[in-house]
């Protein structure tokens, strides 16, 4: 790729020592939306230091996102420090893999992932909605916090997935262990140095402890499989289908890899929905037409029975509402890639080696595409609205060849999920504003509490 001409990209005020550091550690996406403000789509945001210190270029245009993302995605590599922990802490898996070891495992699993394929779960992700929302009433419960349930609904259900019925084991670990894991990946990713993990330090201690015990849990579940040649009581479920993927190109995957896809489904798998589900329902609460809007579509298409797949379609409104919240509140807020060449981003020249931020956060507030964007309006999704909108102003599961590929199968959840509970319970709000922390994931850093109100049966 021939070096561009562009003009140097606008740097955003900081510290004289330190830059924006501060800005960033404290607060990652009100700096990167008072960026765009300041400076336009392609703004230079430098931290830390002098000798240590980073530059990281920010891209909030949607057009600037497809670039980054799909249209020359060979030059923007997952090369940067914060992939790279989240390789020694996850794997090798999707999420983390390149080039020829990314495209030998997306043709193995990409059969596992078809749309046939993935409707097949309704009936496993229906049950475990049937079990929480019969969990709330028999506790009598009177408030919840959803983001927390919905966390715990998406884990138990990706896990139901994967593992069939060796469910509560992998659950339990991976309740103890994301969280920490995850606090540790977003410390050291974006550390201006880090001592070697080997080092017997307080905070290597405790994640190399988690970090054991997630593999091992995962490792035992995966070799009795193997070593059994059965499914679980429920039938095929992914594991199975795992263990079972082979090609005469590819060969199949061994006990490592398939412990590595295993963590990436757990993590994106869960988080992302769990996300996506928990701010849906906390603007329901907060907009009580919407939610009325959404439970008569509900009501009028399912007559009070459970959801499948084949519903999908006939519960446009609900799918608008999910659409409106991933908008709001995107579960990967920011994606780092970094310039394998220089090139330049709308006229502004990114260097060879520069690390290139595309801001889900951002775009999906930029005033070129959004007017008043920090309205909840779901109707922003009509098919009308979506195709006068340029492809990438909403991109919640990423894009491009790295696309997620589970994408499917979280919206088939999302939508059943909350099909479900609408039937079941009005909400009010009782939080009505909760705070936001970025880790691997958009993560709330206080509760999203909501009154439960049981619905007419």
């Amino acid at each position: 790729m021939a070096v561009t001409a562009g003009t140097e990209a606008p740097e955003l005020a900081g510290l004289p020592l330190l830059g924006s550091m501060f800005d960033l550690k404290n607060d990652s996406l009100a700096t990167f939306l008072r960026a765009r403000r300041e400076h336009g789509d392609v703004v230079r945001i430098i931290a830390g230091p002098p000798g240590i210190r980073a530059t990281v270029y920010g891209v909030f245009s949607a057009e600037g996102a497809q670039q980054v993302l799909a249209g020359e995605s060979a030059n923007f590599r997952k090369d940067n420090a914060f992939y790279q922990e989240v390789r020694e802490s996850f794997g090798n898996g999707l999420l983390t893999s390149q080039d020829e070891d990314y495209l030998r495992q997306r043709r193995l699993v990409q059969p596992l992932f078809t749309r046939r394929r993935v409707d097949g779960y309704a009936a496993a992700i229906a049950a475990e909605v049937a079990t929480l929302t019969g969990e709330w009433r028999d506790a009598g419960a009177e408030s919840v916090d959803v983001l927390q349930e919905m966390a715990r609904l998406a884990l138990r259900a990706v896990a139901r997935i994967l593992f069939g019925t060796d469910v509560d084991a992998a659950v339990r670990i991976v309740e103890r262990s994301f969280p920490e894991l995850g606090a540790y990946v977003l410390r050291r990713g974006f550390s201006p140095l880090n001592v070697p993990r080997h080092w017997p330090t307080p905070g290597n201690r405790r994640a190399a402890t988690v970090h054991r015990a997630l593999y091992e849990v995962c490792d035992r579940i995966i070799a009795e499989r193997r070593s059994s040649g059965r499914a679980s009581d429920e039938g095929d479920d992914l594991l199975t289908l795992l263990i079972g993927a082979e090609s005469a190109e590819d060969g199949s995957f061994d006990a490592t890899e398939l412990r590595e896809q295993v963590l990436v489904f757990l993590l994106a798998g869960h988080e992302t929905t769990a996300t996506s589900l928990g701010f849906a329902l906390h603007l329901l609460a907060l907009h009580p037409e919407e939610r009325k809007r959404a439970q008569e579509e509900v009501d009028r298409v399912l007559a009070g029975r459970t959801p499948g797949a084949a519903d999908l379609d006939a519960l446009p409104y609900v799918t608008r509402v999910l659409k409106e919240a991933m908008r709001l509140f995107p579960a990967a807020p920011a994606i780092g890639r970094r310039a394998v060449a220089a090139t330049e981003i709308g006229g502004v020249a990114i260097p060879a080696g520069a690390d290139v931020v595309v801001v889900p956060w951002v775009t999906h507030r930029h005033p070129d595409y959004w007017e008043d964007a920090e309205r909840f309006d779901p109707d922003r999704f009509t098919p009308e609205a979506e195709a006068a909108r340029p492809r990438y102003a909403w991109f919640p599961f990423g894009g491009g060849p790295r696309a997620c590929i589970g994408q499917h199968f979280s919206m088939l959840e999302s939508v059943i999920a909350l099909a479900m509970i609408l039937q079941r319970y009005d909400f009010e709000a009782v939080d009505t504003e909760v705070p936001l922390t970025s880790a691997i994931t958009l993560q709330a850093a206080g509760p999203a509490r909501c009154r439960l109100i049981p619905r007419e049966a």
